[in-house]
Order: C-alpha cells, then sequence, then structure tokens
C-alpha cells in the first residue's frame, strides 16, 4: 500500500519540526525551510531551460545542498532527531565561488545594471536568486531572535545568489542573448 500524501495533522494551522515539536505554519523556521523549497523548485525550472551540461550538474549539486539546509532548518534545535541530518561544508561555499569566478573570466564586465529578461533560462534563474535572497533574510531574522541558525547556511546563500546572478548573465551569454541594459528615465 503507497503512503498517503495527506495527514491532515496540518488542518489547524500547526506542523511538526523534525523532533516532533508543533509549530505555527506561520513560525520563521517554517517560513525558512519553505522558502529554502522554492528556491529549490525555481533551480530545478531554471535547469530545465539552461543548455549548458556543466550548469546544470552544479544545479544539482546545489539542490542536494539546499535538502540539507531545509532538513537543518526544519529540525528543532532543542531535540535530539533519530534522522542522520548531512551538514553543509565550507567546501560548498568554495565550489560556488570557483564557479563565479569561472562565468565571470568568460563574460564582459558589467558596467550597467541589467534587468532580469531576454529568455526563460535567464528570467527564472533571476527568479531563483531573488527567492535565494528572501531564504537568506528568512534566515538572518531567525538568528537576530535568537534561534539557532547555521552560521555557514547564511554565507552559503549569500554566495547561492551571487552565483546565481552571474549564473543568469552566463546563460544569456551561452544563448548570445543581449543583456537589457537599464535605462533610468530622466525627467
Amino acid at each position: 500500500m503507497a503512503i498517503k500524501i495527506y495527514t491532515k495533522t496540518g488542518d489547524l494551522g500547526k506542523t511538526s519540526l523534525i523532533g516532533g515539536t508543533k509549530v505555527p505554519k506561520s513560525h520563521i523556521r517554517i517560513e525558512s525551510y519553505g522558502t529554502i523549497d522554492e528556491l529549490n523548485s525555481f533551480i530545478g525550472l531554471a535547469n530545465d531551460y539552461l543548455t549548458d551540461e556543466h550548469s546544470k550538474i552544479i544545479l544539482r549539486e546545489i539542490q542536494d545542498r539546499l535538502f540539507t539546509i531545509g532538513s537543518s532548518l526544519a529540525t528543532d534545535p532543542g531535540k535530539d532527531s533519530l534522522m542522520k541530518i548531512p551538514g553543509l561544508k565550507e567546501a560548498d561555499v568554495g565550489l560556488l565561488e570557483k564557479e563565479i569566478d569561472r562565468m565571470n573570466d568568460i563574460l564582459p564586465p558589467m558596467k550597467n545594471f541589467i534587468l532580469p529578461g531576454g529568455h526563460p533560462a535567464v528570467s527564472t534563474t533571476h527568479i531563483a536568486r531573488c527567492v535565494c535572497r528572501r531564504a537568506e533574510r528568512a534566515c538572518v531574522e531567525m538568528q537576530e531572535q535568537k534561534m539557532p541558525v547555521e552560521p555557514l547556511v547564511i554565507k552559503y546563500l549569500n554566495r547561492l545568489s551571487d552565483y546565481l546572478f552571474v549564473l543568469a548573465r552566463y546563460a544569456g551569454h551561452l544563448l548570445q542573448i543581449s543583456e537589457i541594459i537599464w535605462k533610468p528615465r530622466i525627467d
């Protein structure tokens, strides 16, 4: 028999963290890992639009790290979990930095602000970047509220948003899509 997807335990607006603690679905911890889940979905969509095989492999690695981060954020820090949660490593941040540098070596220098758009691969990657920044803000909010959040998670999300910005430019470059330069209106 298949496992049922619905449990009905959340019908009253509460959910359980890994460890069993019930919290409101509006809790900042739920917001943070929900935003990570949204980010992971947009990265999957961006990956579907990309044509560069190397970038697709890196995005799959990133999706794996986002599951790690989501699991960490979904775990009640005050309880021991029977589940083994993998950890994020400094090398994961290093991979993003290496990839940013690799793409930047190929891209022309940026001389203007650019608008997201021009191709679904570019636009979707920019959406993922924006969701990543929101996830980072939610984690910072947790930290400010004195809730445990691994500092490496915030560092990773910060670097990931940079990576996604450069990846959007790189995807456009590979697709030979001109960047849309922001031309501010002057009244």
